[in-house]
């Protein structure tokens, strides 16, 4: 009975997610933001059109390839526009990044149960996921980022998948999972964090059993207390394991192999066409032509593009940005595709489309990162202080491994952004930030768990207030008309606008 409701969770989550990214897709019969780029380039792609491009080439393939396929599909035909260098429809250059969209909180949800095989903790970290406004907004328009996410997400699933089955049967699973890694790193570099989580992880597995052979006797640290979440109504960290524990199982050749080898060759074999269309530079150049042109964006200061800001900048949310802005002077008004919004005070009607998280989930998430940061020192870390000795006790729980998965990916994820000078924008946060939405889904789990009455109605509260604040900021995510007092409303910092 609890795979069935499982599924139809998961089934649930897919068609909520389904749902608001293809709502009004076509609403604006325009070039959102870097669809200037992206929408043109896959575009370019079947119209043999050369063009450098800064990015690796895989997701304006995708866009190019529901380009195609809009072709052979008779939606919204009516509306059109001639701003990729052909007559389409928004809705043809969109609807392939709606549809992987909404399959990432589905990924969320299975990357959660194979790191902790607890069904409500997974179904909480996938409705999370779709209760964000950033991954909703990417999801909509012809970007990247959301290829990024999904790609690297799967990349881990798979690899998990792997380690749960016997050694001789991983294979497979381990080709899949390289090649996901190589798809994300072919969307954009910074893919290649996933993969890093990934090999920071196995280390930090190897590292942890060496440790654990100086325990002889088992002995449990002074700091059990800490565990103030274990006195449950259920104890799942008695009997349920987890794939983490099997990381040791695989050797660096497996590694450089299934994780290295695989990844390379995927993402070089993405570049062939189009190296193909565009003969100016191989494959070496290419790369030199990009890594020029990042460097010559500038560096984190408004003076370079308003919307800036510096990783320090992301986990609180203190610099979202606008996609489009535009005021009309009533909801019967067609929109403009160019020139500047009315003079201030002279519309009545707002549409705004804003790249913003849901508030509340981020900094609840941030929280609970923080929260696991804590509970992963003081189980790893203190026990050997305690002892003054190298030594990590050999009952680590599953919590502890979740904390470890989730801190390491985290980490791996922002903080290669710390030396980055050139400008960056909050989208890049967006491999990041999801790891928080399972660390809150994670600490609202242990909540409804608890004895305590307390506990449990903080749980139920978190999660309200999460779906509450989506429900508030939604028009602006999905570029629905709202009243300049409505809009000021939603602003809730100057730094917002």
């Amino acid at each position: 009975m609890k795979k069935t409701w499982f599924r139809l969770g998961i089934m649930g989550i897919f068609l909520l997610s389904l749902s608001l990214r293809f709502w009004g897709l076509d609403r604006f019969n325009t070039l959102v933001f870097d669809e200037v780029y992206f929408a043109k380039f896959g575009n370019n792609y079947l119209t043999n059109t050369p063009f450098f491009n800064a990015h690796p080439p895989l997701s304006q393939y995708l866009i190019g390839l529901g380009i195609w396929i809009s072709n052979y599909i008779p939606i919204n035909k009516d509306i059109v526009n001639s701003l990729t260098g052909s007559l389409l429809s928004p809705w043809s250059y969109r609807w392939v990044n709606a549809l992987t969209g909404s399959f990432i909180p589905v990924v969320v949800t299975l990357l959660s149960y194979q790191i902790s095989y607890r069904h409500r903790f997974a179904l909480l970290a996938g409705f999370f996921t779709a209760c964000d406004g950033l991954f909703l907004v990417e999801s909509r328009y012809a970007l990247s980022n959301i290829y990024i996410v999904i790609f690297g997400l799967l990349g881990q699933w798979l690899l998990l998948l792997a380690l749960e089955k016997p050694k001789h049967k991983r294979w497979f699973l381990l080709i899949i999972s390289g090649i996901s890694f190589g798809a994300s790193i072919g969307t954009k570099w910074n893919g290649l964090w996933f993969l890093s989580g990934a090999y920071s992880l196995w280390i930090t597995a190897w590292i942890i059993r060496w440790l654990q052979s100086f325990d002889l006797k088992s002995r449990v640290p002074l700091f059990s207390y800490l565990r103030f979440f274990n006195h449950s109504r259920n104890s799942p960290n008695i009997t349920i394991k987890t794939p983490l524990l099997n990381l040791t199982q695989l050797n660096i050749w497996q590694m450089f192999a299934y994780l290295g080898i695989i990844p390379i060759v995927v993402y070089s074999l993405i570049w062939i066409p189009h190296l193909q269309l565009d003969q100016r530079y191989g494959f070496i150049e290419v790369h030199k032509q990009i890594l020029q042109f990042h460097l010559q964006l500038g560096g984190n200061s408004s003076n370079i593009h308003p919307y800036c800001a510096a990783w320090y900048k992301w986990p609180l949310l203190t610099r979202p940005m606008a996609y489009y802005y535009q005021t009309t002077q009533s909801i019967n008004d067609s929109l403009p595709v160019f020139g500047p919004p009315l003079p201030s005070g002279a519309g009545k009607v707002v549409y705004d489309v804003h790249a913003m998280g849901n508030p509340f989930l981020w900094w609840f998430g941030l929280a609970a990162m923080i929260f696991l940061m804590g509970m992963v020192i003081m189980k790893i870390i203190f026990p050997g202080i305690e002892k003054k000795l190298l030594y990590i006790p050999k009952n680590l729980s599953v919590d502890t491994w979740i904390g470890l998965f989730l801190v390491i990916n985290y980490g791996a994820n922002l903080l290669p952004w710390v030396k980055v000078t050139r400008c960056v924008f909050i989208y890049h946060y967006m491999s990041a930030v999801v790891f928080t939405f399972i660390a809150i889904a994670w600490f609202v789990d242990q909540c409804l768990l608890s004895y305590d009455r307390t506990l449990r109605f903080v749980g139920v509260t978190i999660t309200f207030i999460i779906i509450a604040a989506f429900i508030v900021w939604m028009p602006i995510y999905l570029g629905l008309p709202i009243s300049p007092d409505g809009y000021r409303m939603r602003m809730w910092f100057s730094s917002w606008i």
